[in-house]
């Protein structure tokens, strides 16, 4: 469990570059580079809250921003779901492709909210083939890609739980060459009725039902031990029936009902498929159910998915965004 914050995570040195791309691509140098890589260890928070406190029937929202091209069009976009927390996925911070922007920042700063944002990824390239159209520069000014957690009150503890110990990405994809694993941020958020635990999680894409289940069950583990008995919220892309042809389908996995089995209901999941064709999804004609919203000892009273379209027309993400208020 990682717990130390920082107001700015620092830049990864052209050392510490020249070593990543220099070590042999195997789990123990993937895992000691990401020890020595002090962003991979910090949870940078920031933002300015507008509440001492959540509200008795919070709304929470989680939403994959697919690198989040477009950060005040999304913050608008949220902005008329008005939630009170955000759990995103897939926030770039220093990207070509993302005009090097802290696209987390920016859309903390548009909502009043604070924020907690880890790195997933170190991004060493300049994303895949329908993402370079983007680029505004031919390098990456920190390279960041990660997990946030918005909230309209302070967020009083945060921790990160990385889920792979063996450099999942590391030489996987020569178009995308990375140094990291996928990961959850936790925080505890004060409310009118007392304090809740708000995860925001991304589990893998390249791999089938039962390793997403060990994923899982490893992220469960932890948050039970992060949450210390308060009610329990987790948002974000779970990748069900990813990488699962021929059908892709979410009924496969066996997660839902492991988490089940661990108190936890899935009432706050709107039915219905979350993807959608976006201006750089690599499978446009692909729609899938990939998120969702878990809960424990607390009890939704309304779900439902807000779509990715803003209001001219444009895909801000090839995912939907789903939410649920809490009763």
């Amino acid at each position: 469990m990682i717990r130390a914050t920082i107001p700015e995570l620092p830049p990864v040195s052209d050392d510490q570059r020249a070593r990543i791309l220099a070590a042999p691509r195997d789990a123990a140098s993937h895992n000691a580079l990401l020890a020595a890589t002090p962003a991979m260890s910090r949870i940078e928070t920031g933002g300015i809250p507008t509440q001492n406190r959540l509200d008795t029937a919070p709304l929470i929202a989680a939403w994959n921003l697919e690198r989040c091209l477009f950060p005040q069009a999304s913050a608008e976009h949220l902005a008329r779901l008005g939630p009170d927390v955000i759990l995103l996925s897939e926030m770039d911070c220093g990207m070509a492709r993302t005009g090097q922007r802290h696209t987390t920042r920016e859309i903390a700063q548009a909502l009043g909210m604070s924020y907690a944002y880890g790195v997933e990824f170190f991004e060493m390239g300049l994303g895949g083939p329908t993402e370079r159209s983007f680029c505004t520069d031919d390098h990456n000014r920190l390279g960041f890609h990660g997990n946030a957690i918005l909230s309209s009150a302070p967020l009083t503890r945060v921790a990160m739980f990385r889920l792979d110990d063996q450099g999942h990405w590391f030489n996987l994809d020569p178009d995308q060459p990375r140094l990291g694993t996928r990961m959850a941020l936790a925080a505890e958020i004060d409310t009118a009725t007392g304090p809740i635990c708000v995860v925001s999680t991304h589990l893998e894409s390249n791999a089938n039902a039962e390793y997403r289940h060990v994923q899982f069950l490893q992220l469960l583990e932890r948050v039970d031990y992060f949450a210390r008995g308060c009610p329990i919220v987790i948002g974000g892309d779970l990748n069900t029936g990813n990488h699962m042809p021929p059908d892709f389908d979410w009924r496969q996995e066996t997660l839902f009902d492991l988490a089940c089995a661990l108190g936890y209901s899935w009432q706050g999941s709107a039915p219905g498929q979350t993807t959608r064709p976006s201006l750089i999804t690599p499978h446009p004609d692909r729609t899938m159910r990939l998120d969702w919203i878990a809960t424990r000892d607390c009890s939704p009273v309304e779900q439902g998915i807000l779509s990715a379209l803003n209001p001219d027309g444009r895909p801000l993400s090839d995912h939907d965004c789903v939410w649920c208020r809490l009763g």
